[in-house]
């Protein structure tokens, strides 16, 4: 049963007293913001997923909020987290699609970001894992053999461990500080995303040398560590990473983090791979799940929550740290290698039954988990709140938190009313709508009652490998998500409705 909390705001906002850096003055709350890669709503045991165990998420959950109603902007990474980190959405910016790794950044630096909000405000600032919204200062200009000119020193944060993409694409090496980290000066590193360098192999014309995965659809380029990426690549050397690996590294740099600024407030974005393909986890989990490597990267997933959070628990943060859980897009299946991930589901639902997935213009692509703890901020334990959330306010909503002001023409789609909602399940104080992006940039909007899609071109189907329905249809959709979700188009009986939304979508549209 869904219970909503209706709490003034400024309760929300004062510590506990045990939390008080001086007598006088309390401390600011830690934010910590875990946000997992193609994780779908239904992919927490928490919010109903079967054959795997996310204790972690879990004890989050029976410790704060958990929302079913909560929303990243787009169905797809890139746009997703620009939407995120800078309080704009994605689709008012050309060159924000789905991003290559050898992407120039995305974000400029002289952008307004959830990471300056913090910088302000007096905090440690730190970003880990992935990061896929392009680094230096042009595509396919960058010499990853020395400092980057440009990167995330530049948008706020003090410190960085990230991948420049995701995992199948290269560059595939961690970025520290805006240098390759470990660089190797006996390998340098090139990277070409349109032709491959003399020698190097390939997963389409070498398929021996692919030892650990192999692709289904794509990612048949440059092999690293075994598996066959998108783009190609050749040096490296003992900066290339293994993907066995890479959440125990990224996981590492950030409790160093946690530990070397716990006498101070910080704010850490910890990007995990997980779920994301190309799944290879640990072989502490590989082996280990009935849904082979996607349910053993859930685990993988869940056990770096359990890292921070022992890590916070340890260090005697816990109470004082606001600790939010979430996910870029929804989840994908087969989305490039081939790892029966498929074919093991065994009746477990990545959506969590609702329809679509990653790429669409269905529920499944952005409607995703959200959890929220913070003891200290008396948010309410082992709630269910149906509230519409949406990424886009959280730069708003940490703006507002830290008493931080926004400047002037930056961060105007995010809401600083938000932060209620988010901090208390309080459905009196939710949004009145979300607006959601497809792959193909058709927009939808998403109200307590009401689903509508707009009109748009494109096949019902994902051409080239998940099963997934895109959602696209060049007539208007609408959907009562009250009833029977996004089962029965109901755009025909309901005209009026169809009209109010489209002008919603209009009216956005206009908004400079």
């Amino acid at each position: 049963m869904t219970k909503s909390y209706c709490l003034p705001l400024a309760a929300l906002l004062v510590p506990a007293a045990h939390c008080a850096a001086t007598d006088s003055q309390p401390r600011k709350p830690n934010v910590v913001l875990i946000y997992a890669d193609d994780l779908g709503f239904g992919d927490l045991e928490c919010y109903g997923a079967k054959n795997v165990a996310t204790p972690n998420a879990n004890r989050l959950a029976d410790e704060g909020i958990r929302f079913t109603n909560g929303y990243a902007s787009a169905a797809t990474s890139t746009p997703s987290r620009y939407t995120m980190l800078t309080g704009q959405y994605a689709w008012r910016r050309e060159g924000t699609d789905v991003a290559p790794g050898n992407a120039g950044m995305i974000i400029r630096p002289e952008q307004f970001t959830m990471a300056d909000v913090f910088k302000g405000a007096g905090y440690a600032t730190g970003a880990f894992g992935k990061w896929h919204l392009g680094l230096g200062d042009s595509t396919a200009t960058q010499d990853w053999n020395a400092q980057l000119p440009a990167a995330l020193g530049d948008l706020g944060f003090d410190y960085s461990y990230i991948m420049a993409a995701t995992a199948d694409r290269v560059p595939c090496v961690f970025i520290e500080n805006g240098h390759v980290a470990d660089y190797d000066p006996t390998a340098p590193i090139e990277v070409d995303y349109h032709k491959n360098f003399p020698g190097e192999p390939t997963g389409r014309d070498n398929p021996e040398l692919l030892t650990k995965l192999k692709p289904s659809h794509g990612h048949n380029q440059s092999i690293v560590n075994g598996i066959s990426r998108i783009g190609y690549m050749r040096g490296g050397g003992k900066a290339l990473w293994k993907d066995e690996n890479i959440a125990d590294s990224i996981t590492s740099h950030a409790l160093s983090f946690i530990s070397k600024h716990a006498d101070e407030p910080f704010f850490m974005y910890f990007a995990t791979n997980d779920v994301h393909v190309p799944r290879f986890p640990h072989d502490r989990f590989r082996g280990k799940n009935p849904m082979g490597l996607r349910g053993d990267a859930i685990a993988q997933f869940d056990w770096s929550v359990g890292k921070i959070l022992h890590a916070l628990d340890s260090l005697g943060l816990s109470d004082n740290t606001l600790v939010i859980l979430s996910s870029d897009n929804g989840p994908v299946v087969d989305d490039g290698y081939a790892d029966m991930a498929e074919e093991l589901l065994n009746g477990h639902s990545p959506t969590g039954g609702l329809r679509g997935g990653k790429y669409s213009a269905f529920e499944g692509g952005t409607r995703v988990p959200v959890i929220v703890r913070w003891p200290a901020g008396n948010v309410p334990k082992g709630i269910v709140s149906e509230a519409l959330v949406s990424q886009v306010d959280w730069l708003a909503a940490m703006a507002s938190l830290t008493g931080q002001r926004i400047p002037r023409g930056h961060a105007l789609d995010s809401r600083a009313e938000a932060l209620t909602t988010l901090l208390s399940g309080d459905m009196a104080t939710q949004r009145p709508y979300v607006l959601e992006q497809a792959n193909n940039k058709s927009l939808s909007v998403r109200t307590p009652k009401w689903k509508y899609i707009e009109p748009s071109r494109g096949p019902e189907m994902i051409p080239w490998g998940p099963k997934i329905e895109t959602g696209y249809r060049p007539h208007p959709q609408l959907y009562d998500m009250t009833h029977s979700g996004e089962l029965e188009d109901v755009a025909s009986k309901y005209p009026d409705v169809v009209a109010e939304l489209a002008e919603i979508l209009a009216t956005e549209r206009s908004r400079q």
